[in-house]
């Protein structure tokens, strides 16, 4: 793999991510079935809110022979009901744009022509290589069925390594993940997405995590602050979010309705 990576950091520690790749692979470790559904639920619980989410994300997009583009959102979930919710605020050829899942169905609403189309899971983000699931709660124990490919090295953290296979009957933006969690605070490292042919397609990097308390689960959720995106079929092409201004307030109990949303482009 080329190592094109960019820092790797979480909390104050650095390191460089070249050679996060290149350390060997640790001897397997001997987790049980049960034992990695448990670290799933927990990697999931720790994301969860157990009640409303909103958050603006910065969204760069950089791509072969092509200017970069730049995205401001402001994005919205309710934990009760699974609803979510993508609004466009920049660049001004894409305000107004949107994203809703409602009864597992994912919309995406167009002010321009004033129509909405239905999307699979596998839409990518405003045409950058996120998808909503990137911002969605994670519900890995529910989606996927894990195998244990041992610890792995990444640079100074010690990560189980686990191979994921999506559950039949589900719309996955993935049906195959490759994932890293770090051994001492549950916090995801590193993704890799395959397609159904086996086909590597994205990896993603965790390289900053964040906390804030949140008062519907009274405790602690966890975030990640920056994700950092690598097509494998597109080589050049990358995307950077950012998680900015997060807030677990109640949210209107009507924000999540096809209504709301077309307010927002008038």
């Amino acid at each position: 793999m080329t190592m094109r990576r960019r820092t790797f950091t979480i909390g104050a520690t650095s390191v460089g991510l070249g050679a996060l790749l290149a350390r060997p692979r640790l001897a397997l470790a001997a987790l049980s079935h049960e034992q990695m559904v448990e670290l799933l639920k927990v990697v999931d619980d720790r994301q969860r809110n157990n009640g409303d989410w909103r958050a603006n994300a910065y969204l760069e997009q950089k791509e072969k022979d092509k200017v970069d583009v730049v995205y401001e959102t402001e994005y919205f979930r309710r934990s009760a009901d699974q609803k979510f919710m993508i609004l466009f605020l920049k660049p001004k050829a894409s305000a107004g744009q949107g994203y809703l899942r409602i009864d597992k169905n994912l919309w995406f609403y167009d002010p321009s022509v004033g129509k909405w189309e239905r999307r699979t899971e596998r839409e990518r983000i405003g045409g950058t290589n996120s998808r909503r699931s990137d911002f969605d709660e994670s519900r890995l124990a529910e989606e996927y069925e894990p195998s244990d490919e041992g610890d792995d090295k990444l640079g100074v953290y010690t990560a189980y390594k686990l191979l994921l296979k999506g559950k039949p009957g589900l719309d996955l933006a993935f049906p195959e993940i490759r994932i890293w969690i770090d051994k001492e605070t549950k916090n995801v490292l590193k993704r890799q997405e395959y397609a159904l042919s086996g086909r590597l397609l994205r990896t993603s990097y965790y390289p900053k995590w964040k906390k804030v308390f949140s008062e519907s689960k009274k405790a602690d959720v966890w975030y990640p602050e920056e994700i950092r995106f690598y097509d494998e079929v597109e080589k050049a092409n990358s995307t950077l979010i950012q998680i900015r201004a997060v807030d677990l307030r109640p949210l209107e109990a009507n924000l999540f309705t096809k209504a709301w949303l077309e307010s927002k482009s008038r």
